[in-house]
C-alpha cells in the first residue's frame, strides 16, 4: 500500500530561446503524476528576480504540491525533464527538487530580491535532506529550490493553456477580438490579456514554445469567465497556476545608503531637474532624497508613459518602482504625491510704453531699453499643471510579469490624469 506523503517537486530551467517552456514539461508532469496515482494538491508557477543575466525569458520556476512516493515522483520528474528538457541548448542547466520539508523562505525572497548561488541552494537541500538533480551545470536548481521554498502572503493565479505538439513553433491562431471581448467581460479582475490603449494583444507570446494564450487574475473563477470568451485553435492542455505574478513582490524599499545593482526598488523622492527626451525617445528624470540622487528611466516601449515623465518638473514630490540597472532606475510605476507650482517669472512689460524691460543685472531689478524706466518687480504667473496626483503605470505591453497592476490596486485608489493630449 503506498504511503501518502506531502511533497513538493521544483523544476527549473528546462527550457531556451529555441523553445519549451517549464510550465508546459510541468503540466505535462503534473497529468503524468495523476495518472499514476499521485494527488496532485497545487501548481505554482514562482517568479524570480527579474534582472538575472541568465534567465531564459520571464525566469519563473515551477512548485507542484503533491502527495505520494517522493523516490517514485523524482524518478518520474526527472524522466520528464530528461525527455521534454532542452537538454542540448549551451544555456539550458535544469533543476529538480523533492523535499518533503517546508525549506526555508529566506531563500526564496532572496531569488526573488537578490542573487543566489548554487552552493547556496545545495547547502539548503543537503541540510534538508531534499532529493535532488542538476543537470549539466544545474543552475536550475537555484529556482527550483526557491520555488518550492515559496511562501506569500499575496497569490494570483495564471491559467496558461498550450498548443497541440503538432503544431510547435508554427503561427498561432488566437482571435484577437475575443481577447478584446474577454478583458472587457472580466477586468480589473483579470488584467494584461490585451493593450487596450495600444491596441495589441499581450497574452499570446512570439516565441517557438508550446504556450498558447494566457489569462491572469485573481481568482479561478474570473480566469475560467474570461477564458470562456476566448476563440484559437484547438488546445492541448491546459493548466491554473497559482503565482507570485502582479504583486511587486520583487520590490525593496529603499532606505538609505547605495543602490545595488540588478536589485528593485520603491524610492521616495523630489524632482530635481528637468526631464530630458534622449536618443531614440528613451526619457530620463533625476529625483532626490536626502540620502540619494538618482537618474530615472523611461525608455520607448513604455509609450504614453513617458509623456507622464516628461510633465514632471523640479519640486514634485512623487514615489517610484523599478529596477537599478546600468546606474539609473528602470521606470515600472511612479506616484505623483503633490505637484509643485510651475511658476514662471519673465521680466514685465513696462507700465509707461507697453514694452517688455530687460533684464539690469544680478539684484538689479529690469530697465526698459525704450523709456529707460526701472522697477524690481518681475512678472509672475502660475501655469496649470498637466498633470494629476496619483498613480500612473507602464501599458500592458511594457509590464514585468512581477510588476503589481494598477488593476490590483484597492477600490478608491487615486489614479492620475495626463491632460496633454
Amino acid at each position: 500500500m503506498l504511503i501518502k506523503l506531502s511533497m513538493r517537486i521544483g523544476i527549473d530551467d528546462t527550457d531556451s530561446p529555441e523553445g519549451m517552456c517549464t510550465t508546459y514539461l510541468a503540466s505535462v508532469l503534473i497529468k503524468r503524476l495523476e495518472k499514476q496515482g499521485f494527488p496532485v494538491r497545487e501548481a505554482r508557477l514562482v517568479r524570480l528576480n527579474p534582472n538575472v543575466r541568465e534567465k531564459t525569458r520571464g525566469n519563473a520556476a515551477i512548485a507542484i504540491l503533491v502527495e505520494g512516493d517522493p523516490n517514485e515522483a523524482f524518478e518520474l520528474t526527472c524522466r520528464s525533464v530528461e525527455e521534454l528538457g532542452m537538454l542540448n541548448a549551451p544555456n539550458t542547466h535544469p533543476g529538480v527538487v523533492v523535499t518533503e520539508e517546508q525549506l526555508p523562505v529566506e531563500f526564496y525572497r532572496k531569488a526573488l530580491t537578490s542573487f543566489c548561488t548554487i552552493e547556496e541552494a545545495v547547502k539548503i537541500l543537503d541540510s534538508n535532506k531534499a532529493i535532488f538533480k542538476g543537470y549539466k551545470l544545474g543552475r536550475g536548481l537555484i529556482g527550483a529550490t526557491a520555488a518550492v521554498a515559496a511562501e506569500n502572503d499575496d497569490w494570483t493565479f495564471e491559467l496558461l493553456t498550450y498548443r497541440l505538439a503538432g503544431s510547435f513553433g508554427t503561427i498561432r491562431s488566437v482571435d484577437k477580438n475575443s481577447l478584446f471581448s474577454a478583458e472587457l467581460l472580466t477586468f480589473p479582475h483579470t488584467w494584461d490579456s490585451v493593450d487596450s490603449e495600444n491596441d495589441v494583444v499581450v497574452c499570446v507570446p512570439h516565441t517557438p514554445d508550446p504556450v498558447l494564450f494566457g489569462i491572469r487574475g485573481e481568482s479561478p473563477e474570473w480566469i475560467q469567465l474570461a477564458r470562456s470568451a476566448v476563440k484559437s485553435e484547438p488546445v492541448g492542455i491546459e493548466q491554473m497556476f497559482v503565482t507570485n505574478q502582479g504583486t511587486d513582490g520583487h520590490i525593496l524599499i529603499y532606505k538609505d545608503g547605495g543602490l545595488i545593482e540588478g536589485h528593485s526598488y520603491r524610492f521616495n523622492g523630489t524632482v530635481s531637474g528637468m526631464p530630458q527626451t534622449g536618443t531614440g525617445g528613451h526619457v530620463s528624470v533625476r529625483i532626490e532624497s536626502d540620502h540619494l540622487s538618482i537618474v530615472c528611466m523611461a525608455y520607448e516601449p513604455t509609450k504614453k508613459f513617458r509623456d507622464v515623465i516628461r510633465a514632471l518638473i523640479p519640486g514634485d514630490s512623487i514615489v517610484v518602482f523599478g529596477s537599478y540597472k546600468n546606474g539609473s532606475l528602470n521606470l515600472e510605476k511612479v506616484y505623483v504625491a503633490q505637484l509643485a507650482e510651475n511658476l514662471k517669472i519673465r521680466p514685465p512689460v513696462c507700465q509707461k510704453c507697453s514694452k517688455r524691460m530687460k533684464s539690469a543685472g544680478i539684484k538689479k531689478g529690469y530697465k526698459c531699453r525704450t523709456c529707460h524706466e526701472k522697477t524690481m518687480d518681475s512678472e509672475k504667473t502660475i501655469t496649470p499643471r498637466e498633470l494629476t496626483p496619483g498613480w500612473y503605470e507602464v501599458p500592458s505591453i511594457a509590464r514585468r510579469h512581477l510588476a503589481k497592476p494598477l488593476a490590483r490596486f484597492q477600490e478608491g485608489t487615486a489614479i492620475g490624469v495626463l491632460k496633454k493630449e
